[in-house]
């Protein structure tokens, strides 16, 4: 967070249950006092908990008790009675001292912004002093005492609804992960995981407490809440110590369980611990997440968080569930031998305390945070679950609908490759139990083979006997998806790595492309509108046509809870027809646009539209499509020209379609120029449909020409490094210098042009035409004029011809207004020129012409003899390229540190003893961050050196990187498949 423009009073509220509330506020308290904020906590928690991490006159404590909880009996025990009971006596009774207290306070400590967790009152206390309130939590105490009204009668319901009303004047929830639905709130913000930073290492921890490196640490933590059981050598394996945080003082433990101090900093302990076992809570689950620890839990009952908290540590194979009766019988040796068999997988955000605060900080500057247009179906959701609440009957399990299952709206998760998480299993056999293939052939890629594997399994979950909570929404809705029974047609197609060529296409250069391991696949069936399979509300929009039933597009993309959008889209065929004809490549733009959760499907949908627009194809069946692609987003890889092509692959094959790969790229391309709105060149779809493996796709992007397959020398190997940083062409960045390139071009034109017209008048005192006199091009021939006048691409300017008459002519940066005036237009129909906007001109002008020549210089050494002067030439050429994009504003921190990395392998004095193994590195793609491509030498240890590159960089900024290696068939060369189950299958 950057220091404000003057400091700020936050009033910061705790709930008195635990120290789980208290121990996250400190982290977010820190960040704000960091930046030079006071802040006031209102606490019951034991001042060292705050001192202990913020030593800092901006903190000041209050010492008020004005919520409690839950009360528990012991750790694990809560009394449900006793709780309303206590709340009633320390919140209802004295509620309107509490507010009086409380304004005033507010009013003279000038606050401005209260922020509680979760304090109900304060909210109320904030809104009549006239202060904005904002909760920060993963759970609300109107869902968590929902289940106590139960046991005490209607009456008790009054304290519900009056939290609940409480609540409502909170601007917003900013959401931690593990939530409980929320209904009260108007608003939800997420944030990652609020965790305490360490201060000590394991081995200084280690070494503070004496104990040796050889012996095993468990953690016994259950929340600062002594728990006070009677503890017995025997309950520990060998080997193993036990950290009882919370013991009392005259509890007697056996000599190999250790005490902790009370005002021990609990966080460095769980990191250097090898397990940890205790109650499900935000704190302990959110730190053993954070630091990787396997953890122990027992369960509470009657305390609703805990089913959301428990799943998170599931999912990120971090827990184990102990029972308390073995627990307290002490077998507990089962359970930690289970634990250190985890893999806790947890890769996500852990900054929600700095996050949180730059909300808070911003939103008392003025900033509206009100999110989501989706917040009302989500509100009614959670005011759903908080029904099932409080209708239950007592006595049962929590039972909550099916969609609360999963953890939802994750931050920084990766998207997994199809082998490893979104395929459910593989297998490398040529034949397939239940699976019959028609036509085409898996071509022995694992990730076709578990594509195929993963649809006979999906065929399986059809059947509702073999459902669990475990599957997702997604694959529920791709079972049900397809008629089994009838073929299935399946199409794939690869990402693509940036070898060369790059932001050049748009230009006419030529490019150098390889496919990528990694690949699209989609499955898709027709049917007749009266045998298509429908959702439920589909159905019932069919209900409602007089024509009968019509043809509908459903699609199910896997992938959708590992990034914020919809797993599924549905939508009549007919919405394409605006009367005879399609509608119009604007009005499909708009309507994908309206809702940003769907945006995704028009990559897909749009599909089926450019082909009715551009071959007149009518489709009159009903289509189903499924999508799972292993091609990661965000990377600069081409994920969604392998969306594209695949499913216009996969369209034209059960259509009967004969599309040469060239042409499905075309038309591919203008899916993303058009239907999506991203103003992108044709060598990503070109690459995709037209490549093949190990090989370079060579092509001049004028528009698609495609010069031949440049085998890859059997001594050079290319890699992809993901920095990170997400990429995509819909940037202003691109656009912009897309434009500054076109701009460039129609200024040349001009220049050459109206020289050309002083040469053919003969007019040598002619007037200066934008700055130039025509006449001192006289000498450069008409032929050369001629061609500059009427230059189609940018790439067909030779660069000494750039050098010689244009590059100290154009115009460094141009304001699109003056541009329009003088030029009219730009002459790039994807891109459109903002008239308040100014444009770089030169840089942008400049890159595709030198690209071009790099190009063709790096495609010519390819084919050299092998030397290191080849492989140092071809890494100079993509250095220059790296640095060109940077000039021309699309460089990144992370692309850049990843090209540095390399240059220090490549220049150490170890490499230059081995004869180098790295020689040269660029930022790919449309740049702004993604993927940065390698070349070096085909050998083991260039695969070490990039792998060495790889844990660096995730040194230097805490992100392990993706590395993409290898390569497969582009969708012409691979085909389709044509599927059917076999008879036997369809009986399951």
């Amino acid at each position: 967070m950057e220091s404000p423009k003057k400091p700020l009073v936050f009033a910061y509220y705790v709930t008195g249950h635990g120290f789980g509330h208290a121990t996250r506020v400190v982290e977010v308290v820190r960040n704000l006092i960091q930046v030079g904020h006071d802040v006031h906590v209102v606490t019951a928690a034991p001042d060292y908990v705050f001192t202990t991490e913020i030593q800092s006159p901006r903190l000041f404590i209050r010492k008020v008790l004005l919520d409690c909880g839950a009360v528990q009996a012991d750790a694990l025990t809560v009394d449900r009675l006793a709780s309303l009971e206590k709340y009633v006596q320390t919140a209802v009774v004295p509620r309107a001292s509490i507010l009086a207290t409380e304004i005033e306070w507010l009013k003279y400590i000038k606050a401005d912004l209260v922020v509680s967790d979760v304090v109900p009152v304060a909210c109320r206390a904030a809104a009549d002093a006239g202060i904005r309130s904002v909760c920060v939590s993963n759970f609300s105490w109107d869902f968590i005492y929902a289940e106590y009204v139960m046991v005490t009668g209607y009456h008790s319901r009054n304290i519900v609804l009056q939290i609940a009303e409480d609540y409502s004047h909170s601007e917003f929830l900013i959401r931690l992960p593990g939530y409980c639905p929320m209904p009260a709130f108007r608003d939800t913000v997420d944030v990652p995981l609020v965790v305490r930073r360490l201060h000590k290492n394991r081995a200084e921890v280690r070494k503070e407490l004496g104990i040796k490196e050889d012996v095993k640490i468990l953690i016994y933590n259950f929340g600062g809440q002594p728990a006070g059981w009677k503890i017995k050598k025997e309950y520990l394996p060998d080997g193993w110590i036990c950290l009882v945080c919370g013991a009392s003082e005259g509890q007697e433990l056996p000599e190999n369980f250790m005490k902790l101090p009370k005002d021990v900093y609990t966080p460095d302990v769980i990191a250097a611990s090898d397990c940890m076992i205790g109650k499900i809570g935000y704190g302990t689950a959110s730190e053993a997440l954070a630091y990787k620890v396997p953890f122990i839990f027992i369960r509470r009952d009657y305390f609703n968080e805990e089913p959301f908290v428990r799943n998170m540590l599931e999912r990120f194979q971090c827990g184990v569930e102990m029972i308390r009766r073995d627990l307290l019988t002490g077998h507990w040796t089962p359970y930690i031998e289970r634990a250190v068999t985890l893999k806790p997988c947890y890769e996500a955000g852990t900054n929600g305390g700095e996050v949180a605060a730059k909300i808070l900080q911003d939103t008392a500057f003025g900033k509206d945070h009100a999110p989501s247009k989706l917040s009302g179906p989500r509100r009614l959701r959670d005011a759903i679950v908080l029904g099932y609440q409080l209708q239950r009957v007592p006595g049962k399990d929590i039972a909550v609908p099916e969609w609360y299952t999963h953890a939802q709206n994750e931050l920084n998760i990766r998207t997994p490759s199809p082998d490893n998480n979104v395929i459910l299993s593989s297998s490398f056999t040529k034949e397939f139990e239940d699976l019959e293939i028609l036509h085409g052939d898996h071509h022995g890629l694992s990730d076709t083979i578990a594509f195929l594997k993963n649809l006979t399994e999906l065929h399986d979950l059809n059947n509702p006997g073999n459902r669990s909570m475990q599957h997702s929404r997604e694959q529920l809705a791709a079972a049900a998806l397809f008629n089994w029974e009838d073929e299935i047609f399946v199409a794939r197609a690869p990402g693509r790595l940036d070898v060369m060529g790059g932001i050049a296409d748009y230009s006419g250069s030529l490019v150098l492309q390889m496919p990528t391991r990694e690949a699209c696949h989609v499955a898709i069936q027709r049917n007749h509108p009266s045998k298509h399979k429908l959702w439920k509300h589909t159905q019932a929009r069919q209900h409602t046509k007089e024509r009968g039933p019509i043809p509908v597009l459903q699609i199910v993309s896997f992938g959708s809870e590992l990034s914020n959008r919809a797993p599924t889209f549905d939508m009549d065929l007919y919405d394409f027809m605006d009367g005879e004809q399609p509608i119009s490549y604007e009005k499909a733009y708009q309507y994908f646009a309206a809702n940003p959760s769907q945006k995704w499907a028009a990559y897909i949908a749009g599909t089926i539209l450019v082909l009715m627009t551009e071959l007149g194809v009518r489709f009159e069946d009903s289509i189903s499509i499924l999508v799972i692609s292993g091609v990661p987003e965000g990377k600069g890889v081409s994920s969604s020209a392998a969306i594209e092509v695949a499913t216009m692959s996969a369209v034209a094959a059960s259509h009967g379609l004969d599309i040469a790969p060239r042409d499905l790229a075309l038309l591919c391309q203008k899916v993303e120029n058009h239907v999506v709105g991203a103003p992108c060149g044709v060598m990503d779809q070109m690459a995709s449909a037209c490549g093949e493996s190990n090989k370079l796709l060579a092509m001049v992007c004028q528009p698609a020409e495609v010069l031949g397959l440049v085998d890859i020398p059997p001594h050079i190997r290319f890699w992809g490094i993901d920095s990170g940083i997400r990429h995509s062409v819909g940037r202003a960045d691109y656009g912009s210098v897309r434009i500054g390139a076109f701009m460039g071009r129609k200024i040349i034109k001009s220049m050459a042009s109206e020289c050309l017209k002083s040469l053919l008048s003969n007019n040598t005192t002619s007037q200066p035409v934008n700055g130039v006199n025509s006449c001192e091009m006289e000498g450069n021939g008409m032929n050369l004029l001629e061609n500059e006048a009427s230059l189609d691409y940018l790439c067909n300017l030779s660069p000494h011809r750039y050098e010689a008459s244009y590059v100290n002519r154009l115009p460094e940066i141009l304001h699109g207004n003056d541009f329009a005036e003088n030029y009219v237009h730009h002459d790039d129909s994807v891109t459109v020129i903002d008239k308040k906007h100014n444009y770089a001109v030169r840089a942008p002008t400049r890159h595709p012409i030198y690209e071009n020549f790099r190009v063709k210089a790096f495609k010519g050494l390819l084919s050299a003899a092998s030397s290191d002067d080849q492989l140092s030439a071809l890494g100079e050429l993509m250095y220059q390229c790296h640095y060109s994009y940077s000039a021309c504003g699309l460089g990144s921190h992370g692309t850049d540190k990843l090209v540095e990395l390399v240059q220090e392998i490549q220049h150490g004095k170890l490499s230059k003893f081995e004869n180098g193994t790295l020689y040269g590195a660029k930022i790919t793609g449309g740049g702004s961050g993604g993927t940065v491509c390698v070349i070096g030498r085909n050998r083991l240890r260039s695969s070490e050196q990039i792998l060495k590159i790889q844990q660096k960089y995730k040194a230097a900024t805490g992100f392990l990187p993706f590395v993409f290696e290898g390569s497969s068939p582009g969708a012409g060369k691979f085909g389709y498949l044509k599927i059917r189950l076999r008879s036997g299958s369809q009986l399951k």
